[in-house]
Order: structure tokens, then C-alpha cells, then sequence
């Protein structure tokens, strides 16, 4: 049939069918997590004063796979975990409300990492609102994004209104960890720039949730003179600009009154009236936290002071030897 009518009806049913199996699957993973935990408080209770040996987890699994064959889960490691499980979350007030949100391997990778409950919460919430797919879950807990969210040096406090600096303040970090990056000894900021925009999607990911990528060395006419942003992005929640300034050196506090400057610009020249103010992060390759403090306590325009931390670097000279594309092409052509 290919009356329009039908084929608008017919991508109407598909869209509930798709958003049907949605919901089945989300209910499938919460019935499994409760179930996970029920059984967890069933093998911790009977730990505590079993006499059938160290090893009767093991002979649970055997017995359980051998009636329940179709089903998967009951191996003996994941029986340990299922008992964790219910461990970890015992008392937990916000587990019957998060709990199913999320997958089984998700909570396993969280409550095996995390220290205490205030962790694991961040975490779930965290993998709630980004759709963290566990592999992303796996690098941000490995990245110590509990311990480094909402840790930068800024002045929010007096600058924002109070809804907006508790938001700004939770998006920051420090330190950022550039760890995707292979640099050069002696790399300038242009350098560190280039390479952060080369690999913009981990950048962004680093960043966090919310940042749209707008530009590099963005120019804005001022008093007749050019003046350059080094990296440009909006923020979706925030409705706001944010003006990032790479410094591949440690922090001073003429950096900060620079900042301010083109924050000022950013807000004449790119801020729609329904923006909200313009936002700066200064990223600098080290701070000391008290100077960062006192060069922004005047400073009118709010603004956050972070470090960046980098695993892979290369001396000069390797980059030296590295062929070029000329040498290259030349020598694929001798060997024709």
C-alpha cells in the first residue's frame, strides 16, 4: 500500500512499538536489579550463619544453573556480587528509587569502584542523565570524575545568582585530565589548542554533558583592535557562553584579569538578550589554589580556575625522526 495516509499511520505504530520495547526492556532491567537484591539480602543472611562450608555458593550455582539452564546469572562470581550488591546498598534511602534505572553490569562496575553510597550515587545519577554506556561508565570512574567534579577554583558565588552558581559550580573540574593527548616536551598553547580540537569528541566528553562546541580562536573586534578567544562553547543548560583560555604554564593573576576582558567583549558582541552571562574557565597547566582565590575575589565577571593533567609526552627529538609524508610516498614508491 502507498496511500500517504497509511504510511503516516504506519510510522505512528512503529514509533509505540519502538517506545513500547523501550519501556519493556527498561521494566525487564528493573525487575532483574530487584530481584538481584532481594536475592542478595537472602545469601547475606544465610552467610552470616551457614554451616555448610566456605564453599556452598559454589554448589548454590551448580544447583541453580541445572534447574534454571535458560537463565543467566547465577554463576558463582556473580553470586558474590549479588550478595555485595545488597551489602553495598543496604539502608541506601535512594536505591528503591535509582536502583532500576540502570543496568546490572552498570551496578556492578559502580558499587565494586566506589568507595561508599555518596559515590555510587553520583555515579548512577550521572549515568541517568548522560545514557553512559558502560565502557563511558568504566573511563569516567577510572578518570576519578567523583573526586574532580565541582573542585575548581571560581567565584560563582558572588558573580551568578544562586540557582545558576550551584549549576556552573557542579560543570567544572579539576583537575582535566588530557590523557587522550600524545604532546611534545616544550609544546606551546597553540599546540595544546589544536590537539584538544583534533579530538574534540573526548574533549567534550571530558568537559561533561551540555557543551556544544562553537569555535577556535574565535575574533571579536574591539576599540579597533582584534582580539582572539582561544576555545568557544555554549552551554545548553546553563544558556550561556563559556570562554575556555588554555595556558600552557602555571597560573598568574594577570591571567585572570585577560579572562575577565573577553568575557566582557563576549557578552557585547555574542550574547543573545535571552542569554544568560558569559562564563570563563581558565585552564592552566598548574595553580596554586590561594593565588587563584585572591586574583578572583574583585573580579566582577564569573570566572573558574582549573589545571590540566597530561600522561603522554614525547621529547623533541622523537618528534624530529618521525618521517615525513614526503619521505613516506618516496619510499613506498621504491618499493614498487
Amino acid at each position: 500500500m502507498v496511500n500517504s495516509e497509511y504510511k503516516n499511520w504506519l510510522q505512528e505504530v512503529k514509533q509505540h512499538i519502538r517506545e513500547a520495547r523501550i519501556k519493556v526492556a527498561l521494566a525487564a532491567n528493573s525487575e532483574l536489579v530487584f530481584f538481584y537484591f532481594e536475592l542478595g539480602k537472602m545469601l547475606s543472611d544465610k552467610s552470616k550463619d551457614s554451616q555448610w562450608g566456605k564453599n556452598w555458593l559454589g554448589q548454590l550455582s551448580v544447583d541453580l544453573r541445572k534447574d534454571f539452564p535458560d537463565m543467566e546469572g547465577f554463576s558463582k562470581t556473580n553470586l558474590y556480587n549479588i550478595r555485595r550488591f545488597y551489602q553495598f546498598y543496604q539502608g541506601a534511602n535512594f536505591f528503591h528509587q535509582l536502583g532500576g534505572k540502570i543496568p546490572w553490569r552498570h551496578h556492578v562496575e559502580i558499587f565494586t569502584q566506589s568507595k561508599d553510597q555518596q559515590e555510587a550515587l553520583f555515579y548512577i545519577q550521572k549515568t541517568i542523565e548522560n545514557g553512559w554506556s558502560r565502557a563511558i561508565l568504566e573511563l569516567q570512574i577510572e578518570s576519578k570524575l567523583y573526586q574532580r567534579q565541582g573542585k575548581a577554583i571560581t567565584n560563582f558565588n558572588h558573580t551568578l545568582p544562586d540557582v545558576t552558581s550551584d549549576l556552573a559550580n557542579q560543570l567544572l573540574k579539576d583537575p582535566y585530565q588530557f590523557d587522550f593527548l600524545t604532546l611534545t616536551e616544550n609544546y606551546r598553547e597553540r599546540e595544546l589548542e589544536n590537539a584538544l580540537v583534533e579530538n574534540i569528541t573526548k574533549f567534550l566528553l571530558e568537559l561533561g554533558s551540555g557543551f556544544a562546541y562553537v569555535g577556535k580562536q574565535v575574533p571579536m573586534q574591539v576599540g579597533g583592535g582584534e582580539f582572539f578567544i582561544d576555545l568557544l562553547f555554549y552551554h545548553l543548560k546553563l544558556r550561556a557562553y563559556v570562554v575556555i583560555e588554555l595556558k600552557a604554564t602555571d597560573f598568574i593573576p594577570e591571567y585572570a584579569g585577560k579572562l575577565s576582558f573577553y568575557l566582557s567583549a563576549a557578552n557585547d558582541l555574542l550574547r543573545h538578550p535571552t542569554d544568560n552571562p558569559t562564563i570563563g574557565l581558565l585552564i592552566c597547566k598548574n595553580k596554586n589554589n590561594v593565588i587563584a582565590d585572591y586574583a578572583l575575589k574583585n573580579i566582577n565577571q564569573p570566572i573558574g580556575i582549573s589545571e590540566y593533567q597530561l600522561t603522554k609526552l614525547f621529547p623533541e627529538e622523537f618528534k624530529s625522526s618521525l618521517p615525513t609524508i614526503e619521505e613516506i610516498e618516496n619510499e613506498l614508491k621504491g618499493n614498487e
